[in-house]
């Protein structure tokens, strides 16, 4: 197969929410981990995670790692940023120091000589971290049972752009927040608030491409970055997928370095969200989804 990557190549690999330095084992055509019998073979590489154990090699898609370039090193700058967003304005000390967020690192006790190889997270420090748990209420539930079953059995597709989109959504759970707390919040408050909607949003444009897609509207997708390329991925799509983010948010904010209270206050704010959401259902939420043409149908399957 012709790759984009080489073996034994620096890149930088999409792992959760994040971006890490990896390095490129080998590359082969596999078949998609959810697809289903006779599915088209894809490009994958296999990829060793720089400072991680052997045991965390694993083989992903050719579109979840990126060429190592300046720009792909300012998007994983934004996304650690991004992550770390509730607790930057909490008044304490952050746990997490400046030089580590440029490089990528967890904190180190003060004194430990750093090792150059432990400048991302060890598989024993990941496994050591609390579970976090975001319920989500059952009609929500519902509603991404109802989305599964009509991407992935009746073939059919969101329409987009949405209305309202992710940021018009987020922009309107912010007002009523603010509007509801005007006397109540602080200045701290408003801003940890910001930054929570603010981080939301960016997580969500990051991650939508690698985590929150079906196979079957990969071809949308690309469709989309193809027509509005000068557009977030937040002013197209709408509450369906930003509910899927939900979902998996748990394990993304495990990835990060985000203390026990930060976590609190990032939990709380998504609670309050999706009961925000439950109350909005049927204005945000699709009613039926768009038939997928022959001719795309036939575009997925490669025909």
């Amino acid at each position: 197969m012709v790759s984009a990557f080489k073996p034994d190549e620096r890149v930088l690999c999409f792992h959760g929410p994040l971006l890490y330095e990896a390095k490129v084992l080998s590359a082969e055509l596999r078949e998609p981990e959810d697809a289903g019998e006779n599915a088209e073979k894809e490009p994958h590489l296999r990829v060793h995670y720089k400072g991680w154990k052997s045991t965390w090699d694993e083989w992903v898609p050719e579109d979840r790692a990126l060429k190592w370039t300046e720009e792909n090193l300012a998007t994983q700058k934004e996304l650690q940023m991004a992550a770390l967003a509730a607790q930057k304005k909490t008044g304490r000390r952050s746990s997490v120091r400046s030089s580590e967020l440029t490089e990528g690192g967890p904190p180190h006790p003060r004194g430990q000589k750093r090792s150059r190889e432990t400048d991302l997270e060890k598989e024993e420090d990941f496994s050591s971290k609390p579970e976090i748990n975001i319920p989500i209420p059952d009609t929500l539930k519902a509603q991404l049972v109802d989305d599964w079953e009509n991407i992935t059995k009746n073939q059919q597709l969101v329409s987009l752009p949405r209305s309202p989109t992710v940021t018009e959504i987020l922009q309107n759970y912010q007002n009523s927040i603010l509007a509801l707390q005007k006397k109540r919040f602080t200045d701290l408050d408003a801003d940890i608030f910001e930054e929570v909607v603010s981080g939301i949003k960016l997580y969500f444009d990051r991650c939508l491409g690698n985590i929150l897609l079906y196979r079957f509207e990969r071809q949308q997708y690309s469709d989309i970055r193809k027509t509005a390329k000068n557009k977030e991925m937040s002013d197209i799509y709408g509450a369906e997928h930003l509910l899927r983010l939900f979902v998996m948010l748990p394990e993304l904010i495990a990835h990060t370095n985000m203390d026990y209270q930060s976590i609190q206050i990032l939990k709380n704010y998504i609670k309050d969200f999706l009961k925000f959401l439950v109350k909005n259902q049927a204005e945000y939420f699709l009613k039926t989804y768009e038939n997928a043409s022959p001719n795309y149908q036939s575009l997925v399957r490669g025909i």
